[in-house]
C-alpha cells in the first residue's frame, strides 16, 4: 500500500469537487483529486451540458419548422440523430479537454478510481492511501427511481435518454419537475407525442404558482400532454412499448417510459456511514458551513440537503476551499441560488416565492407585480410570451423574482444581484438596461414596483 499525503483530498470530479480543487490550488494547497470516472462528472457528461446541447437543437427545429413566422422560407424534415449526437459529443468534448487542462495547469493530482473514506481523512482507492490535513466528499447524485419501479429496456433514465440513436414516436414522462419537463420539451420539438405523469398538483411544483400556471399553458399550447395530482401505480412493458398504470386506474402507452423522478445522493458504498459520518436518509449531514460531524471533513454539493444543481455545488466547493484557508467565506443559501429551467418557454428564478414570502413575513406585508412580456419588444421579436413576477416586502427589499419566457434563464444574472443585495425596487429603478433587449422587462417591473410605471397598467 502506498502512502500520499496532501494539505487537501477531495472525493469526487464533478462540479463541487473540481471548484474545490481549483480553488484550493489557487490558495497554495497541495491538492488530490479522486474521480471514478471522469472529471466534470454528471453535469458535464451526462446532465446540464448535453440535455442543454439538445434542447438548443430542439429550438433549431422549431425555428425551421416554423420559419415561415419569421418570413423565413424553411422545412423541418427530421432530426439527424447522428449528427445531433456529432454535435452534442462535439460541445462536452472540448470543455472536458479544458478542464483537463486547467486542472493540469494548477498541479493537482488527479486519482482515477473508485474512492472510499477510511475514515480520519483518509480516502482509500484500491491499495493506494490519500491522508490530507482535510477532506472533502463531493460524491453527487445518480438518477433516482421509485420502489418497485426498475430501470431497463423501455423504462429508461436520463442517462439513456441522452443516448437513444432515434427519435421515439411517443414517450410518457414520469415527474414533472425540471428534468422531465426538459426532456419533454425536447422530445416535442423533435416530433414525438409526450405525456407528462406528475403526482404533485402543478408541474415545476418547486417554482412560485404563477410560474406554473404559465407553464402548463404553454405546454398545452404546444400540445404537450400532461396529468398532475395523479400518482404511478406499475408499467409493464414488452417488444410493442410500455404500458403505464396509474393509481386512479387509468393506462396511458406509449414507446418509452423516461423515469425523471429527481436525483438521489450518491453515498451508498463510499465508506461515509461506516466511518462514522452522519447521515441522514443517505445524505451527508453538514452544519451551514459544510463541515460534517468528523473533524477536517466536509461535504459539497448533491449529497448536502438542499437543491441538487450543478452552480450550487461548484459554489460550495469554492466556499470550502477559502473556509479551510481561513478565509471566512460567506455562508450560502439555497434561497438565494438562481434555478433555471431551460424547456420551451424556459423558466427562472431566485429568492423567495409569494407563499413562502408570506409564510416568513406575513400576507399584508407581501407586494408583488407581474410584468407581461407582451410589453417588451426584444420579446415581441423572439414571439415569446410570459413575464416577470417581483415579490418584495412593503416597503422594503425584493425577497423575490420568477420570470416565463424564452432565454430568460440570461436574465437570472440580475435577479440574482437584486435578491441577494436585498436591493429595493427604488435602487434598481435608475438603472439604464439597453434597448431593445429583454431585460428592459426586469427594468419596467423595478420601475412599476418604485411608483414609477411607464409601460405598466396600474
Amino acid at each position: 500500500m502506498t502512502e500520499n499525503n496532501f494539505d487537501l483530498v477531495v472525493l469526487g470530479g464533478g462540479s463541487g469537487g473540481y471548484a474545490a480543487a481549483l480553488r484550493a490550488a489557487e490558495l497554495g494547497q497541495s491538492v488530490a483529486l479522486i474521480e471514478k470516472n471522469k472529471l466534470g462528472g454528471t453535469c458535464l457528461h451526462w446532465g446540464c451540458i448535453p440535455t442543454k446541447a439538445l434542447l438548443h437543437a430542439a429550438e433549431v427545429a422549431d425555428n425551421a419548422r416554423e420559419g415561415a413566422q419569421f418570413g423565413v422560407q424553411s422545412t423541418f424534415s427530421g432530426i439527424d440523430m447522428a449528427g445531433l449526437a456529432s454535435y452534442k459529443d462535439g460541445v462536452v468534448a472540448r470543455l472536458y479537454k479544458g478542464l483537463q487542462g486547467l486542472v493540469k495547469s494548477r498541479g493537482i493530482t488527479v486519482v482515477e478510481g473508485a474512492g472510499t473514506f477510511a475514515g480520519g481523512t483518509t480516502v482509500r482507492v484500491g491499495g493506494d492511501s490519500y491522508t490530507g490535513k482535510n477532506v472533502i466528499l463531493a460524491t453527487g447524485s445518480y438518477s433516482r427511481t421509485l420502489p418497485g419501479l426498475e430501470l431497463g429496456g423501455r423504462v429508461i433514465s436520463s442517462y439513456e435518454a441522452l443516448t437513444l440513436d432515434y427519435v421515439p414516436k411517443s414517450v410518457i414522462v414520469l415527474g414533472g419537475g425540471v428534468i422531465g419537463v426538459e426532456f419533454a420539451s425536447v422530445w416535442k420539438s423533435f416530433g414525438s407525442d409526450v405525456t407528462i405523469v406528475e403526482g404533485l398538483p402543478r408541474l415545476v411544483p418547486v417554482e412560485d404558482e404563477w410560474a406554473s400556471k404559465i407553464l402548463e399553458r404553454a405546454f398545452r399550447k404546444r400540445k404537450i400532454n400532461f396529468k398532475v395530482g395523479v400518482r404511478f401505480s406499475g408499467v409493464t412493458q414488452d417488444d410493442a412499448g410500455v404500458t403505464v398504470t396509474l393509481e386512479n386506474g387509468e393506462t396511458l402507452q406509449a414507446d418509452l417510459l423516461l423515469v425523471a423522478v429527481g436525483r438521489g445522493p450518491m453515498t451508498a458504498g463510499c465508506g461515509f456511514e461506516e466511518a462514522g459520518v452522519a447521515m441522514d436518509r443517505g445524505f451527508v449531514t453538514t452544519n451551514e458551513r459544510l463541515a460534517t460531524n468528523l473533524p477536517n471533513v466536509y461535504a459539497v454539493g448533491d449529497i448536502v440537503v438542499g437543491l441538487q444543481l450543478a452552480h450550487r455545488g461548484f459554489q460550495h466547493g469554492i466556499f470550502v476551499a477559502e473556509e479551510i484557508a481561513g478565509l471566512a467565506p460567506r455562508v450560502i443559501t439555497d434561497a438565494n441560488i438562481p434555478k433555471v429551467t431551460y424547456c420551451d418557454p424556459e423558466i427562472a428564478s431566485v429568492g423567495s416565492s409569494e407563499a413562502s414570502a408570506k409564510e416568513l413575513h406575513g400576507a399584508d406585508n407581501i407586494e408583488t407585480l407581474v410584468y407581461d412580456l407582451g410589453g417588451n419588444g426584444k420579446s415581441q421579436i423572439l414571439k415569446t410570451a410570459g413575464g416577470i413576477k417581483i415579490i418584495r416586502r412593503k416597503g422594503g427589499e425584493v425577497l423575490g423574482i420568477h420570470m416565463v419566457g424564452a432565454r430568460v434563464g440570461e436574465l437570472v444574472g440580475e435577479a440574482q444581484l437584486a435578491v441577494n443585495w436585498e436591493a429595493f425596487p427604488e435602487d434598481v429603478a435608475p438603472l439604464i438596461h439597453a434597448h431593445p433587449t429583454q431585460t428592459e422587462a426586469l427594468g419596467e417591473a423595478f420601475l412599476a414596483l418604485a411608483g414609477k410605471p411607464l409601460h405598466v397598467h396600474n
